[in-house]
């Protein structure tokens, strides 16, 4: 199908489809297209289709037809092409998808219109983050949209549903514009904001892009604002990178120009409304029980454990299982950059760090709460993750009486996660010897849990490993419990098997000797099957 699209005077977007090879424009009654205008002539000009391709000509007109501002006389027409005849505006397109974008624009242009005659019809530019809260301004505001609605209802097609412009317009001007649907949406757990049409969501493990986007570029800053500011945080061109917290828990990193060249961008890692267990694992198909109940010995017996993955393989949901089995009258002091740990316990001390103020003084890092916690008479110390000088204040802390303390590390395999520990140690600024920093992490690591994010978006924990003394000054390790990947099934998911290594720890004696009832049963080889 091809058409015309004709804009201008007694036109507003008309449609005419081209029938029989040719549409004819002009004052003239017998045309296809008649334009009511005396400075157009009887027969101006047609559209022709002709060996495959459609033609623009004009007819010996008075006051001719245009391209960009040039007269032609005849010229081939592209999709998209728009040409002018005195005061109306044609455009020419043979793809259907054309009326639908047409349409899509024009009601961005509503939108837009809406969201700014609201706001100054409001004046909410001068109200305040909790003022915005309010419910009664909600109110008013919905009361001020239906009147501009309806001074715009002939702009709106009939098709299109009005409860979902007033909603967006409605979150726009009072919250996070189309975020605030995704964070509510609970199937989705990661939103990545990369522009204003281009929002791509993480949904059951995998990455989509959003139907949903921004009105423009100002409303992405605007929406960054929101989130920062009742926090105390700001973000602008002397400080254009931002780590924030939502009230449910969800973290939040921004960037805008000039660091982000394209445009404000928001990544959000939602807060889980539900607590995550190793009941989900299992149901996951993430670990057996045989390596659950392996892991809550460990936690139970104060072994000191590092979970090492990559990005968004779910250190921190592990981290928080794992903590979760920590004995009720242990004293637990979590330290992170942005709490996201949920403790059932009731000796809990939770911190978190905080950045510099304006004047580039008052930031309190990881390095300085571990550092303090040593203090306040922990029984476990939990550092949501090591990324830099603390790495070594946290392992002289699991060497000096405070064993079963947990961390986090980004590594691909548990040998990748002890030499990321070795380079963080070396950042403390100290002149150690390489020998002295693997024994000390040697003394102090009895564990590695290493879990991965597999292609078609599912986690499993990939290794169990038990951390032995050195050996010719490299470490020595030893898998306790393995996964190997076999393959992938018809429906796209990672196919492998779970199994025992029939590795001993070295540390079971310990454990038996004091008491602990541990199943041996649990380390004989016996492969299970995850994702067939």
């Amino acid at each position: 199908m091809a058409f015309v699209l004709v804009s201008g005077k007694e036109y507003k977007d008309k449609t005419f489809e081209i029938t029989g090879g040719r549409l004819t424009i002009g004052r003239s009654l017998d045309c296809d297209i008649i334009l009511r205008d005396d400075q157009v002539s009887s027969h101006h000009s047609q559209v022709i289709y002709n060996d495959r391709v459609y033609w623009l000509q004009d007819l010996g007109s008075t006051n001719g037809t245009q391209i960009k501002g040039k007269r032609i006389i005849q010229q081939r027409l592209e999709s998209g092409d728009e040409f002018t005849v005195t005061g109306y505006t044609l455009t020419f397109s043979d793809t259907d998808t054309f009326l639908a974008e047409k349409e899509a624009a024009s009601i961005e242009d509503v939108r837009r219109w809406l969201h700014e005659q609201l706001i100054e019809e409001l004046n909410l530019k001068k109200l305040s983050l909790a003022q915005m809260a309010d419910r009664a301004l909600r109110t008013n505001a919905s009361d001020v949209l239906d009147r501009l609605i309806q001074q715009k209802r002939r702009d709106i097609p009939r098709e299109f549903d009005i409860k979902s412009i007033k909603k967006a317009v409605l979150d726009a001007a009072l919250g996070l514009g189309p975020l605030e649907d995704m964070l509510a949406d609970e199937k989705i757990t990661e939103i990545m904001v990369n522009g204003p049409n281009r929002i791509f969501v993480e949904e059951s493990g995998r990455l989509r892009l959003s139907n949903k986007s921004f009105l423009s570029k100002r409303e992405i800053l605007t929406a960054i604002e929101r989130i920062v500011g009742p926090i105390g945080r700001r973000i602008d061109e002397s400080s254009p990178m931002v780590d924030a917290r939502l009230s449910d828990g969800s973290r939040v990193n921004a960037i805008i120009p000039p660091l982000a060249l394209d445009s404000p961008t928001i990544t959000i890692r939602k807060f889980p409304t539900k607590r995550f267990g190793m009941d989900d694992y299992l149901r996951y198909g993430s670990l057996t029980k045989p390596m659950i109940d392996f892991l809550r010995v460990c936690v139970i017996a104060a072994k000191n454990m590092i979970i090492s993955g990559g990005t968004g393989s779910g250190k921190t949901t592990m981290l928080n299982v794992l903590s979760s089995f920590i004995p009720e009258g242990d004293r637990i002091l979590t330290i992170e950059d942005s709490a996201e740990l949920r403790l059932p316990q009731m000796h809990v001390v939770r911190m978190e760090t905080r950045p510099s103020n304006v004047e580039g003084k008052g930031e309190v890092t990881i390095r300085d709460l571990v550092r303090n916690a040593l203090r306040m008479r922990p029984n476990r110390i939990v550092v949501g993750e090591c990324r830099g000088g603390e790495a070594l204040d946290m392992l002289q802390a699991m060497n000096t009486g405070h064993d079963g303390s947990l961390t986090t590390v980004h590594a691909n395999t548990p040998s990748d996660a002890l030499r990321r520990l070795e380079n963080l140690v070396l950042m403390a600024g100290l002149d150690l010897p390489l020998r002295a920093v693997r024994e000390l992490i040697a003394s102090a690591v009895h564990v590695v849990v290493q879990i991965s994010r597999f292609s078609d978006g599912t986690r499993k924990v990939t290794a169990i490993s038990e951390v032995n003394d050195l050996y010719d000054g490299e470490f020595q390790m030893q898998d306790i419990f393995t996964f190997r990947r076999t393959g992938i099934s018809p429906e796209g998911r990672v196919r492998g098997v779970f199994s025992a290594t029939g590795v001993i720890p070295a540390f079971l004696d310990d454990l038996m000797q004091a008491g602990m009832d541990v199943d041996m049963s649990i380390f004989v080889p016996v492969e299970e099957e995850s994702g067939s």
